[in-house]
């Protein structure tokens, strides 16, 4: 039997919230790079380089890529061998979705 702490589970998803919302994964990256790369016309050329220096100011200063920062959707796997000590999962969960928001400053509403 392995015991988690919930609290573990609320650092990780207030972590996690703010890194969706500061990066882009790499693979997205690669993708707008070689668009860049391939574009000819001069606007979309233009459109795909502030998309990418978006996502540097928001790696480099911590902020979010985008003003919607959406709806968090959070996905679970847990072995029958998992024991939570300290609280209840779906509270620790929505827990470390509000302390991310809140302090990664992803919305206003909170």
């Amino acid at each position: 039997m392995r015991d988690i702490q919930v609290s573990a589970i609320t650092e990780t998803v207030a972590r996690l919230s703010q890194e969706a919302n500061y990066y882009l994964p790499e693979d997205v990256l690669d993708a707008l790079k070689k668009a860049r790369r391939d574009e000819e016309a001069p606007r979309a050329q233009k459109v795909l380089d502030m998309i990418l220096r978006n996502s540097e100011i928001a790696e480099e200063k911590q902020i979010a890529l985008c003003q919607d920062t959406g709806t968090t959707v959070l996905f679970l796997e847990m072995g029958q061998d998992v024991h939570l000590v300290g609280g209840d999962l779906l509270n620790a969960l929505a827990e470390g979705v509000r302390q991310g928001y809140k302090e990664g400053f992803l919305r206003n509403s909170l």
